[in-house]
């Protein structure tokens, strides 16, 4: 099973990412993962695209779809992947389907974790972190046992900048953005399997595994 995940920021992506790559015992492909492990074995397209990076410049897509293509012809591929992060744009889309179907291959399932704004604001920014340990935390579902007091350490929690309203509301536009058309371009194709994200993660993943059956 080949699979794109959609999600905006706070919709659970991780954590039903995870029960996907579990379940179906297929590897998840994210972009940024990809990219750095390409640059470190310092691949011919992971020098090219350090080359890019260390510029500051976004990495062209031609670069990317390469090491896409790379990382999907290994053995844990075999029997499908998941893609976190990409395509995020209709060229890459596009590209992404051209690639695979050299390969007599095609995406089968667009995932789309749909929430509204409203919650995803609620949800980030009530997210603490330790500066120390990295440890994430959430003042209504995982709180610290003690107020703004990381369990592992003792550190004093922080409220991450990205975590701000303000913020937020950024990121979220941005995502909307780009993935609009995007999901229109999958919907056209009959790939787009949209799941109501709001909820708990048991009820999320039983969407998810509702959604791939049918």
């Amino acid at each position: 099973m080949r699979l794109v995940l959609f999600g905006p920021p706070g919709a659970g992506k991780g954590t039903q990412a995870q029960r996907l790559v579990a379940e179906h015992k297929i590897p998840q492909i994210s972009t940024g993962d990809i990219l750095r492990a390409a640059i470190k074995a310092g691949s011919a397209l992971g020098t090219k695209a350090k080359g890019f990076m260390d510029q500051g410049k976004l990495v062209p897509d031609d670069v990317v779809i390469g090491i896409i293509e790379e990382r999907t012809q290994q053995p844990d591929c075999a029997t499908g992947f998941m893609l976190d992060g990409f395509p995020r744009t209709i060229p890459q889309a596009e590209a992404l389907d051209a690639m695979l179907a050299k390969r007599q291959q095609r995406v089968d399932h667009v995932l789309s974790l749909e929430v509204d704004d409203a919650v995803l604001v609620k949800r980030l920014s009530r997210r603490r972190t330790c500066p120390v340990c990295g440890t994430i935390y959430h003042l209504d579902f995982s709180p610290p046992r003690q107020e703004n007091t990381c369990d592992r350490d003792g550190a004093t929690l922080a409220h991450r900048s990205d975590d701000q309203e303000a913020a937020i509301q950024e990121r979220l536009r941005v995502f909307h953005d780009q993935t609009a058309p995007l999901k229109a371009y999958y919907q056209q194709r009959g790939l787009l399997r949209a799941v109501d994200g709001s909820g708990a993660p048991d009820a999320v993943y039983q969407g998810i595994r509702t959604v791939l059956a049918r």
